[in-house]
């Protein structure tokens, strides 16, 4: 093994598949979408260069400002609503209760349902006449509750962004319950030696440990956030009058349904540098953070 990953030679010739891969698949449509974001044009014939035009279109354009604003109250409610809720699950689940890997495996199974399908079930939750949150609101008295959430300006966004969360609690559940099994045990035998409590344990040795498992979570959480599109689409579609618009629906109704390709590619260039700069900007302030305590 150390003399292959000595060789050069071999290391060239077993990535390069991934590079012609990743070449084609990210790095060649980046570019390109670069390109068209300069440019005027339909999707057919020649496009017009119009330089950073579109960019500036992006900028005084109310509902892209809007699209852009609900997607990172998405991102916030990511991290701090979705994030500490896997991490309790993570952490009451890593202690060791009855059933443990029945529980892991029935939080995850969100992620794997299609979201088509979960568009299509809280549709159902949602319905006015036979949805199961208006009807829990009228067994239970409360009729003046009861509304239209997903046709519901003020409503829409909330109730859009509650699926989408409840989606991904159990894939971010799992990379910290992995996490923390990945913890030597004599760390935690020490701490109840020492006489501390699972929940003291919990906040000054399991959390601190797991800030590199945190880091790739958060940006993750951030960076789909950022990117989320079909189980919106599948909801709401961006309405009522873009209440629950973000960045992914408009470009797609601007590139199909307007025929903007040239804008909606600045859209996506905006998106990739938003994930980018936010990403970095993460990884940040966890070193920045580690640096301080120590």
């Amino acid at each position: 093994m150390d003399r292959v990953l000595s060789n050069k030679k071999a290391i060239i010739f077993f990535l390069f598949p991934a590079l012609v891969m990743f070449i084609a698949v990210i790095i060649i449509p980046i570019v390109m979408s670069s390109y068209y974001s300069l440019q005027d044009w339909s999707g057919f014939g020649k496009g017009t260069f119009i330089g950073f035009a579109n960019y500036k279109g992006l900028i005084s354009d109310p509902i892209f400002i809007k699209a852009a604003i609900n997607s990172l109250i998405l991102a916030a409610a990511s991290v701090f609503i979705q994030l500490p809720i896997s991490l309790f699950l993570a952490l009451v689940l890593a202690k060791g209760v009855k059933f443990e890997k029945s529980f892991v495996t029935i939080y995850f199974i969100p992620v794997i349902i299609s979201t088509v399908v979960i568009g299509q079930l809280w549709m159902k939750v949602y319905n006015y006449d036979y949805g199961i949150l208006n009807l829990l609101l009228r067994s239970i008295g409360l009729d003046s509750w009861t509304q239209e959430w997903l046709g519901d300006t003020k409503q829409a966004l909330g109730a859009t962004f509650i699926p989408i969360i409840w989606q991904y609690i159990g894939y971010h559940m799992l990379l910290l319950y992995a996490g923390i099994k990945s913890i030597s045990t004599d760390v935690f035998e020490a701490a109840v030696i020492d006489g501390s409590s699972w929940w003291n344990t919990s906040l000054k040795i399991t959390i601190p440990m797991l800030k590199p498992v945190l880091n790739v979570s958060v940006i993750f959480a951030v960076t789909g956030a950022l990117k989320v599109f079909d189980l919106v689409y599948v909801l709401t579609g961006g309405g009522p009058a873009h209440a629950s618009e973000v960045i992914g629906t408009y470009m797609v109704s601007t590139i199909f349904k307007g025929n903007q390709y040239g804008y909606g590619s600045a859209m996506a260039i905006f998106v990739i540098l938003e994930c980018f700069v936010l990403s970095i900007l993460v990884g940040f302030l966890f070193r920045e953070r580690e640096g301080a305590e120590r």
